[in-house]
């Protein structure tokens, strides 16, 4: 409690008139009446010590004599003891009070004062009650996460002093390599290290690619059921935003043709290796019109490659950004899905001059991330810790994928239709028209059960019988109890 100051009530200020000129008590006994209630309200405890008394006068703004005589008071009333040679402390012998309050009474919420200009922006969803189980879809299980080898990684880093400074605002340098030497060896994408900026997840990737690419106005195309968190940056760059259908292979490609011959598109944001949210691959002949379409348009390609290394059947589709002779592709990554969430890992693959223009806008909001964490992943790639992971996490997925499809199955094969998907953390599940899908969300949560509905995908914001299952952050024992669960919270079918 060396820096502590008493609160003295606002209606007594410092400095203020004796209680015979103005009715209010003498400054010392309003100090000595705040050390009193600071220790009634539990804010000092028995045996704290208290500050030197010119240390006190001098952040008070008052005499010394004036807080030696607040203590004094203090002492005399068996508040306060001091022991030579050590100092002042609250009376060991007074009682403990059971909880400690603020200082002073929390203020009410503060209303806005002033006009505002940005759209209102759809909350996050709350994380889950204790207890609860969720099958929200594209969350890893953290409990896989390599924490020893991350954590050495960590301690090690931190021994280097560069770390701890200001450092390039477009990543470590070390990191940086390895992404480049990742991205070439695993999705055919050549981008040296120059062409790659290390952001704080993929979100703060996609954001300062709008506040970079958009100006007020411009036409950003989306996918129809998509991630509404890319839409929310668009939007607050001042983006138009047009969705076009998604089907059984992707975006439909020839909607976007029939728009460009009216319409100037900055932008076309796409998740083409496992559509968000429905899972499925962009078709190749989509994929090579999109690019097609990009250089002759002169529109960039936000490509949103959020999960690319949990593919289980064959080989994992390139990204577009590796066909990308033309310079059209921003291509976005994260390593969070690979560690863990809180882990905020992202990064961004772009021509030069754009990484050097979004480092110039990062710099405005966040001089630079996290270097010692970037440090310490940077090695577990160069030894190959981090693949050995992710070997073992797409074994583990795989595994939990099939257990929970059998067991839908097994349970819920009237109500569902659904396919196993080829890679991902997550199954795209079509529900009976005689179901409805909001009650059963709603009567699932009162159960303990996470469950995403395509309606909080959907650009139109209308429900759609459909749901979205992640099957990833729960083992196999979990995710059984979690169907076991939906089966309860099945809602009476209409006839």
């Amino acid at each position: 409690m060396r820096h502590y100051i008493p609160v003295i009530s606002v209606d007594e200020p410092r400095g203020g008139a004796s209680s015979k000129e103005g009715g209010r008590a003498p400054e010392f006994l309003r100090i000595a009446r705040a050390v009193m209630a600071d220790i009634e309200r539990g804010r000092l405890r028995p045996g704290d010590p208290l500050p030197g008394t010119r240390e006190l006068a001098l952040s008070l703004g008052v005499h010394r004599n004036t807080v030696l005589a607040g203590f004094r008071e203090l002492s005399a009333q068996g508040w306060i003891v001091t022991e030579p040679a050590r100092g002042t402390f609250v009376a060991k012998s007074l009682p403990t009070p059971k909880w400690r309050a603020p200082a002073r009474a929390p203020r009410a919420a503060i209303t806005v004062g002033f006009d505002l200009t940005a759209p209102p922006i759809e909350p996050l969803a709350q994380a889950p009650k204790r207890g609860t189980l969720s099958l929200s879809g594209g969350v890893p299980d953290v409990r896989l996460a390599p924490h020893a080898e991350l954590a050495r990684a960590i301690r090690r880093a931190l021994r280097s002093p560069d770390v701890l400074g200001y450092q390039a605002a477009e990543g470590h340098p070390a990191l940086r390599r390895e992404l480049s030497r990742m991205l070439s060896a695993s999705r055919g994408v050549a981008a040296p290290a120059e062409n790659i900026v290390v952001t704080r997840g993929s979100q703060m990737a996609l954001d300062l690619v709008s506040r970079t690419l958009l100006r007020p106005g411009d036409v950003v195309v989306v996918e129809s059921l998509g991630y509404r968190p890319a839409w929310d940056a668009f939007r607050l760059a001042g983006a138009r935003l047009v969705a076009l259908p998604v089907d059984a292979h992707g975006m439909r490609v020839d909607g976007l043709a029939k728009l460009l011959a009216t319409t100037t598109v900055r932008a076309v944001y796409v998740t083409p290796h496992h559509q968000y949210p429905t899972t499925v691959a962009l078709s190749a002949g989509r994929r090579l019109e999109l690019l097609a379409l990009a250089r002759t348009h002169r529109f960039a390609i936000v490509e949103d490659d959020y999960d690319h290394e949990f593919h289980y059947e064959g080989r994992p589709v390139l990204p577009l950004a590796s066909a990308d002779d033309a310079g059209v592709v921003l291509y976005v990554g994260t390593l969070s899905k690979v560690l863990a969430p809180g882990l905020r890992i992202g990064y961004l693959v772009a021509p030069r001059r754009f990484c050097e223009a979004i480092t110039s806008i990062r710099k405005t909001a966040d001089r630079q991330g996290d270097h010692p964490l970037e440090a310490a992943i940077a090695e577990l790639l160069e030894d190959g810790a981090l693949e050995r992971h992710v070997r073992r996490a797409r074994r583990v997925y795989e595994a939990r994928r099939s257990v929970f499809g059998a067991e839908l199955t097994k349970k819920l094969a009237s109500v569902l239709s659904f396919s196993l998907p080829a890679g991902g953390t997550a199954l795209w599940a079509q529900v009976a028209d005689d179901v409805d899908v909001s009650a059963w969300v709603l009567r699932a949560e009162a159960r303990g059960l996470a469950l995403q509905d395509a309606r909080r995908f959907a650009f139109d914001n209308k429900t759609r019988s459909a749901l979205r299952l992640g099957f990833a952050q729960l083992d196999e024992r979990e995710l059984c109890t979690a169907v076991s669960r939906m089966v309860d919270a099945l809602p009476t079918r209409a006839r």
